[in-house]
């Protein structure tokens, strides 16, 4: 049987509906921002590499760019081109991270979106800089969940250390300054926006199941895991809800 971090590309395949559904946006500022330090512009072509169900394919295509998905999981995949397909500029490719299938310099943008810390190698970093033109940008970003901003994130990070059967292993913070710097070749700029959600119980219940560490339903500790959640629901509601406080941190190097 396959250890829980073993093949990233198929973590999510069950949990594709609570991901569609619970997982956060990126905040609208991102195009302000690329706009003024990388020269971002209607016309920018974008490879997003890992792109999951399309929340930040959406963001770049909302913004008039032609946004080229690259998403190995099929799952996922088609549940971006549900609810993308509508929107112009739209490509969906079967693709990996290592093997993206794009034309050599032909991206203006390269971004990944909650999902570079599963390829970061060597491999990867190769094939950035074949398809990425020489005067392109890469762009990494993370929706980071505050830990102890407040009672109940406290209390629902302490569910996770419980709860989680790899949490502390897959963690998007192990890519590190180093590790970044590495992929980077040096200099990189980081810029962080507020971002935050609200859930009712069955919100943060799906929220919490979004998360490819969280014991499914039918596997061990799942039942005693809901329970725990709902205890702390019911502890830190106010008004029937509860917030996720994020910090959304945006790397911006070549």
């Amino acid at each position: 049987m396959s250890s829980p971090s073993s093949a990233p590309e198929q973590r999510f395949s069950a949990r594709v509906e609570n991901y569609v559904r619970y997982r956060p946006s990126y905040p609208q500022e991102i195009i302000p921002l690329l706009q003024r330090e990388a020269a971002l512009t209607p016309q920018s072509v974008i490879a997003d590499v890992g792109s999951g169900t399309g929340i930040s394919a959406e963001l770049f295509l909302r913004a008039g760019n032609a946004v080229h998905a690259v998403e190995p999981n099929r799952e996922m995949r088609v549940a971006a081109e549900r609810l993308l397909v509508h929107l112009p500029n739209f490509h969906s490719i079967n693709a990996t991270a290592r093997a993206t299938t794009l034309p050599d310099h032909s991206m203006d943008f390269i971004v990944a979106a909650q999902a570079f810390h599963w390829f970061n190698t060597p491999e990867t970093r190769a094939e950035f800089t074949r398809i990425l033109k020489p005067s392109g940008h890469i762009v990494l970003i993370w929706n980071e969940r505050k830990l102890d901003s407040t009672p109940f994130l406290q209390a629902f990070e302490q569910l996770l250390l419980t709860f989680g059967t790899d949490y502390t292993q897959i963690r998007h913070e192990n890519v590190n300054a180093a590790a970044l710097s590495t992929f980077f070749g040096g200099a990189y700029d980081i810029h962080t926006f507020a971002n935050e959600q609200h859930f009712d119980f069955e919100g943060l219940k799906g929220r919490l199941l979004s998360s490819s560490y969280a014991p499914a339903a039918g596997q061990p500790r799942h039942d005693e895991m809901i329970a725990e959640l709902r205890r702390i629901f019911d502890a830190y509601q106010v008004s029937g809800q509860v917030s996720f406080e994020y910090d959304t941190r945006v790397h911006v190097g070549r």
